[in-house]
């Protein structure tokens, strides 16, 4: 006996930079955040790819959880609103030829009797193509049943909009070099934050040694931490380790706004003193 499950949700969800799935789907931008007057926002679409691919548009909701994945939920946690219920989104299915582009409106509806705070939900843009051809298949150890696992391919990207007054701050703690037998030494950190909003921005890790210019050994675009956590653990692979003494000089690590933003924030900064 044979069974098929075509119930593998790949999920990627997206953060800085163009996300590709199967059919090749590029989506721009790769967040949408509502500012305080808008009531629309247009999301572009491009199929890269090389066969002609539907697409359909949903809503689902995601928890952030500490390592900084998402976790799929249908009640909203402490301090989480969904956003779904004042969007609209058209056309809800969209059919891509090779190159073609096409955008996907989002509408907010206002009402009067809203919560204050951040208010959150996921567009889940998923491939309607057939994947049987890259399907998985098992067999138990009996040799009865024969189980065949057809991914279904998509892409999350978030929706954000605020009612009221919300505010948030961030600080970095516990910082130390992770150096483990046979492995590049790593970097280890908590982005805390507190508030009623998330955060969104670049991480960047300078060395500055006793004496020379400084160096950049790790940096990373899109780091979000959303109202479902207070903490999300940060590890960062140390690049150009042949030209940085980790025994002697500090390094600073800074969380700010992204470039293009207007004026850059610095949410929070600090610096890690290296020693023998």
């Amino acid at each position: 006996m044979r069974l098929l499950v075509p119930f593998i949700v790949i999920i990627l969800s997206c953060s800085y930079f163009d996300i590709h799935a199967q059919g090749e789907l590029l989506i721009f931008p790769k967040r949408v955040v509502f500012k305080d007057n808008e009531t629309k926002n247009v999301i572009n679409l491009i199929n890269s790819g090389e066969e002609t691919t539907t697409y359909s548009v949903s809503f689902t909701q995601r928890r952030m959880e500490k390592d900084g994945g998402f976790t799929r939920i249908s009640v909203p946690g402490e301090g989480q609103l969904f956003a779904h219920s004042y969007l609209r989104i058209y056309p809800r299915q969209v059919t891509l030829l090779p190159g073609e582009a096409q955008t996907v409106m989002i509408q907010r509806r206002r009402r009067s009797n809203m919560k204050t705070g951040e208010y959150r939900s996921h567009l889940y843009f998923r491939s309607e193509r057939d994947n049987s051809d890259i399907a998985i298949k098992r067999k138990d150890s009996s040799n009865t049943l024969s189980i065949e696992l057809i991914p279904i391919i998509g892409i999350t990207i978030p929706v954000i909009f605020r009612s009221g007054e919300v505010s948030a701050i961030a600080a970095l703690s516990d910082l130390k070099i992770e150096k483990l037998p046979g492995k590049d030494p790593r970097i280890l950190f908590i982005l805390n934050r507190k508030g009623n909003s998330s955060l969104y921005g670049d991480i960047t890790i300078e060395y500055y040694p006793v004496k020379g210019a400084s160096i950049i050994i790790a940096k990373k675009r899109g780091v979000a931490i959303y109202t479902t956590i207070e903490k999300r653990n940060m590890s960062f692979k140390i690049n150009r380790l042949a030209e940085i003494n980790l025994n002697e000089g500090n390094l600073k690590i800074k969380y700010t706004s992204p470039p293009g933003d207007g004026r850059q924030i610095i949410f929070t900064e600090t610096e890690l003193m290296l020693t023998n």
